[in-house]
């Protein structure tokens, strides 16, 4: 006689369920492997139907005809956002319990770990079979966008961008849907700019360039040994470490100082915001008390409320309360919302929305 089973199965589990796998095109890209796993655990353990979006339009045609099928998506934090603000916008996230596969870097995947999904791929798809699903609050805007972790506005009169300087680069980072590039060519609320910037941070992840991914000085080729061209494009990469040094040590010689004509650079402290922000309609600071920083969170999963913390300039701590919406205004800002950054507005009210998803966490008894 065999001893029983000491975990019952979950009573939402998804095994034996037909699922819709959504694949981003940026996971086949950067880690084929993890996708590949992922595939075959989800394939052995239900009836799955594999979808390669290349565009937005092809998610959203998937997820309008995938009937009684689970979506689960394979990706990193972004398309977790665009698939959730796309099922919002549909007035079906409700009917949805979602599952992710997180795919990517420890940085593009943060807000997945944060919510509690494995980040290995082969745990992560042993909880879209065999875990339950948690009902989860929603942070939603006047314009229809969605917080799923939280959000925050940082001291200084804006974010700084994707180039590290404020507006610098190409910019895009100030437009009213943030600096996002995308698989896509565009991404959640976002565009890829196509900048010199954005593409010097492009070729430098692929490891096409050297410290500083620009061109070198004869002819825009990039250096490196004569005829070395692997890509046949006129870019030759810094393949060695002395050329690199010798490469930065320029770049470094060539800065402004600071304090010289010219030699303005990010500053090391940027000043105060100056905001108006109000919780339930009580006012909780005004534009004459400047504020370092602001965090909008949901307290806990289900309870309906947003937890914010203010931190004054001039007080002895953080002003905290929990509320059901908050509304922001002042002066152009912009702000973080989970994986991106998004502004500049002047003003914005953020609604919590009760147990308004679901996710598929691993089982706990």
């Amino acid at each position: 006689m065999s001893a029983p089973d000491p975990r019952p199965p979950a009573p939402d589990t998804v095994r034996g369920r037909p699922l819709l796998m959504v694949i981003d095109p940026n996971a086949r890209r950067m880690d084929g492997e993890s996708v590949r796993i992922a595939k075959d655990v989800l394939c052995a353990g239900a009836q799955t139907k594999i979808c390669l979006p290349d565009s937005p339009e092809e998610v959203e045609r998937a997820l309008a005809r995938r009937g009684a099928r689970r979506p689960v998506l394979v990706g990193d934090d972004r398309a977790l956002l665009r698939m959730v603000e796309l099922l919002h916008r549909r007035r079906e996230l409700a009917d949805a319990t979602l599952s992710v596969v997180p795919v990517g870097g420890s940085a593009t995947v943060a807000l997945a770990h944060s919510l509690g999904v494995p980040t290995d791929a082969v745990a992560a798809a042993r909880t879209v079979l065999d875990g339950t699903a948690r009902p989860r609050d929603l942070l939603v805007d006047e314009s229809g966008g969605v917080v799923l972790g939280g959000l925050r506005i940082p001291s200084g009169r804006a974010p700084y961008g994707a180039h590290g300087t404020p507006g610098g680069g190409c910019g895009a980072a100030a437009g009213p849907d943030g600096h996002d590039p995308g698989p896509f060519g565009g991404g959640s609320r976002g565009r890829d700019c196509r900048c010199d910037p954005c593409d010097r941070d492009r070729r430098r992840r692929a490891g096409e360039d050297g410290e500083d991914g620009g061109d070198g000085g004869h002819g825009g080729h990039g250096g490196g040994p004569p005829g070395d061209d692997p890509d046949g494009d006129g870019n030759r990469p810094w393949w060695t470490p002395a050329a690199r040094t010798a490469r930065t040590a320029l770049t470094l010689l060539s800065l402004p100082v600071i304090g010289l004509a010219g030699g303005a650079r990010r500053p090391a402290h940027p000043p105060p915001q100056r905001l108006r922000i109000e919780a339930d309609g009580v006012l909780l600071t005004d534009l004459d008390r400047p504020v370092e920083r602001v965090s909008v969170s949901t307290a806990a999963p289900g309870g309906g409320l947003a937890e914010v913390v203010v931190h004054p300039c001039a007080a002895d701590g953080p002003l905290r309360t929990r509320a059901r919406a908050v509304t922001v205004s002042g002066p152009d800002f912009r702000y973080h919302a989970d994986a991106l950054i998004r502004g500049p507005v002047r003003s914005r009210t953020w609604t919590v929305l009760a147990e308004a998803w679901s996710l598929m966490l691993p089982y706990r008894p």
